[in-house]
């Protein structure tokens, strides 16, 4: 089981979320906040999504190859 697998986080801040998406390397990044620069820990998960943690919560999501995830080109 991966490491993100064995524990419980919450999302730093849903009342401030945005994305991005990086159309030619095909990588959405969610953010929970605007602080997610300085990260405590990131855990690349058997999914291929990298999740960062700062003061134990989510601060931050990065999918790769996002088109082919959803089935489709943006």
């Amino acid at each position: 089981m991966s490491e993100a697998g064995k524990r419980s986080y919450e999302l730093a801040d849903v009342e401030n979320i945005w994305f991005e998406y990086d159309r030619q390397n095909d990588i959405l990044y969610i953010n929970f906040g605007y602080d997610v620069e300085d990260a405590d820990e990131s855990i690349l998960t058997n999914s291929n999504v990298v999740v960062r943690i700062k003061r134990g919560k989510v601060v931050s999501l990065t999918v790769f190859d996002f088109s082919k995830r959803v089935g489709g080109e943006f």
